[in-house]
């Protein structure tokens, strides 16, 4: 699955505040990343690309939480090599839903980060796992 968001001009330090939802359909593969720059006459240069483990994510959403205090860390996850995590990132019951918030370090390119928030958003009618 691929989702793209808009494009943003002449800026060197975009921000999207974009939604974009995810079908997890193998919640073991990670979430890829791949950040490029938008050419008009030519093709699109990579500027960087992230991975993101989301299996300690999907065990806190499969813990159905429910009765404990908003702002509560369920589980915390540490950078290490097989994530693009900058920093530790705490998996949060928020407002009745695991959420996420995420610095990721972009790989193959001098330097660049992205900060990104994952929600579980359970589809009525779609299969579970």
């Amino acid at each position: 699955q691929k989702l793209k968001t808009s494009v943003k001009k002449h800026n060197v330090n975009p921000v999207w505040n974009e939604d974009l939802t995810l079908t997890v359909s193998d919640p073991l593969l990670p979430v890829k990343i791949r950040v490029y720059d938008k050419d008009t006459f030519s093709r699109d240069d990579k500027m960087g690309d992230a991975e993101i483990d989301i299996v300690p994510f999907i065990e806190a959403v499969k813990m159905n939480l429910s009765d404990i205090p908003n702002g509560t860390i369920i589980r915390t996850t540490n950078p290490n090599r097989h994530n693009c995590l900058a920093e530790e990132s705490a998996i949060v019951w928020k407002d009745g839903k695991v959420v996420q918030d995420i610095i990721v370090r972009l790989r193959n390119v001098e330097s660049g980060e992205l900060e990104l928030q994952l929600l579980w958003v359970d589809i009525p009618g779609a299969p579970g796992f």
